[in-house]
C-alpha cells in the first residue's frame, strides 16, 4: 500500500522500516500562510518500499513516524533538510537523529555548492525528475495517483544518491567531515524561535544602544504575535517598518503613524498600542544588559591578501573535489586575514587540516603561489 492513511497501518510500516540501516525521507508542506509549516504529506523509503504518509488523512496519528525519526538504530536520510527537520521539531519537539543530508554530502564530494536535488539526481542516476507537481497544492484532497507517484519518487531516488554518496564518502575517508557538519542539523537550537533572539534575523541599520533596545523589543513582539495568530512574520509587520520604528522609537500613536513605511491607518489599531509598549520597554532597558553588537572592521591594507586566499581557497577545493563554500566563506578569509586565531569553521576540524594552516602560511609569508603548467600551486619557502 502507498498511501498510509491510518495510524495502524503508520505504524506496521514504520515498525517495518525500523529494522533497516536507513531510511530516506522527504515531506510536502505549506506555510506561505502560516507560521508553522503545515505538514501535508511526508514520504519514506526504506531499501524495501516505499510509502506516502497522509498526515491530513482524518483521525492519523503521526506518532509512530516521530517515534522512527527518533530511533537511533536507524539513519534518516534527507536532501536540504533543515526545512523537514523544523516540522518534526514543531509537531513533535523531536529532531531527527541519527541524520544524513545528501546536499552536505554532495558538497563535501564536490558536486558544487548547494545543489538542487534534482540536479543530483540527473547526475548520479541519469534520471530526470518529473517537476510538474513541484508547486502543487498538497493540502487538497483526495491526493490523485499523480501526486502520490511524484512524493515516491522522491524517495526513491533518494536511496540511490544515498548509496551512491555513501560509498564515495567511505572510499575518501569522508564520512566524519560529514558527521560534523549534522552537529547544526541536529541541534534544537537550530529551531527554536525564541522572541528574545528574534532580532537577530533582522538586516537592521542600528548604531546605538537605544536603537537595539527597541529593535529587540519590537521584533520579539512582532514574533510572538506571529506565533500567536500562526501568521507569517510579514503579515504582521514588515522587516524595514521595525527598523525604522527602532531608529525613530516613537513614544506615541501620533508619532508612530508618521512613519512612511507602516501602513496607513495601522498606527489606530489595537497593535499600535501594542508597539508603543514594546518601544518604551526598549528605552527602559539597561543598556548595560543588551548583547553587543558585533562590528568586524577587515584588516587594514588587508584586501590583497584575501585575494590570494581567495586563490588558495579555489586551487585547494578543486584538487581535493570539495565546493569551496563547504571549506570557507569569504568573511571567513576576511577574519583570518585580520586575526590568526580567527573563530570560524575554516580554522576548525578538517578544514583547518585541508586549508586553514596553508592559509595561515600563505598570510605569513611562509608559503608562496605559482603557475606551474597552467596550474595554480603552492611554494613552501625554507
Amino acid at each position: 500500500m502507498d498511501l498510509i492513511t491510518t495510524t495502524d497501518d503508520l505504524a506496521a510500516v514504520c515498525s517495518r522500516m525500523a529494522e533497516h540501516p536507513f531510511v530516506t525521507v522527504d515531506t510536502e508542506f505549506l506555510r506561505e500562510t502560516t507560521y508553522y509549516p503545515l505538514l501535508c504529506v511526508a514520504q519514506m523509503a526504506s531499501p524495501e518500499e516505499a510509502v506516502v504518509i497522509d498526515a491530513l488523512a482524518n483521525g492519523i496519528d503521526l506518532a509512530p513516524f516521530f517515534a522512527l525519526m527518533a530511533n537511533e538504530g536507524v539513519v534518516k536520510v534527507f536532501h536540504a533538510a533543515r526545512q523537514d527537520i523544523e516540522i518534526v521539531w514543531n509537531m513533535a519537539k523531536t529532531i531527527p537523529h541519527p541524520i544524513v543530508d545528501t546536499q552536505v554530502a554532495a558538497m563535501v564530494l564536490g558536486y558544487g555548492d548547494s545543489i538542487s536535488y534534482d540536479q543530483l539526481v540527473q547526475r548520479i542516476t541519469g534520471d530526470t525528475l518529473d517537476k510538474s507537481h513541484r508547486f502543487t497544492d498538497w493540502t487538497r484532497r483526495p491526493l490523485s495517483d499523480a501526486q502520490v507517484a511524484y512524493a515516491l519518487s522522491d524517495v526513491t531516488h533518494l536511496r540511490d544518491v544515498y548509496s551512491k554518496l555513501a560509498a564515495d564518502l567511505d572510499k575518501r575517508g569522508r564520512s566524519n567531515w560529514v558527521e560534523a557538519e549534522m552537529d547544526v542539523l541536529t541541534s534544537p537550537e537550530t529551531y527554536r524561535a525564541d522572541p528574545e533572539r528574534a532580532w537577530e534575523r533582522l538586516k537592521s541599520r542600528v548604531r546605538k544602544p537605544k536603537e537595539l533596545a527597541v529593535l529587540i523589543e519590537v521584533a520579539a513582539w512582532r514574533e510572538r504575535e506571529a506565533q500567536n495568530r500562526d501568521v507569517p512574520r510579514g503579515r504582521v509587520m514588515k522587516d524595514e517598518v521595525i527598523g525604522d520604528i527602532a531608529v525613530q522609537a516613537p513614544t506615541t500613536v501620533e508619532r508612530l503613524g508618521h512613519l512612511r513605511s507602516l501602513p496607513k491607518g495601522f498606527e489606530r489599531s489595537r497593535w499600535g498600542d501594542q508597539i508603543i509598549e514594546a518601544v518604551k520597554r526598549g528605552l527602559e532597558r539597561d543598556h548595560k544588559t543588551l548583547p553587543r553588537l558585533e562590528r568586524f572592521r577587515p584588516a587594514a591594507n588587508g584586501a590583497a591578501t584575501v585575494e590570494l586566499l581567495k586563490v588558495l581557497l579555489r586551487m585547494t577545493a578543486e584538487r581535493h573535489g570539495v565546493a569551496a563554500k563547504v571549506i570557507a566563506t569569504v568573511d571567513d578569509l576576511d577574519r583570518i586575514v585580520a586575526d590568526d586565531e580567527a573563530d570560524v569553521p575554516a580554522m576548525k576540524g578538517w578544514r583547518r587540516e585541508l586549508f586553514g594552516e596553508k592559509a595561515l602560511a600563505l598570510k605569513h609569508g611562509r608559503l608562496s603561489l605559482a603557475v606551474d603548467k597552467g596550474k595554480v600551486v603552492t611554494v613552501e619557502k625554507n
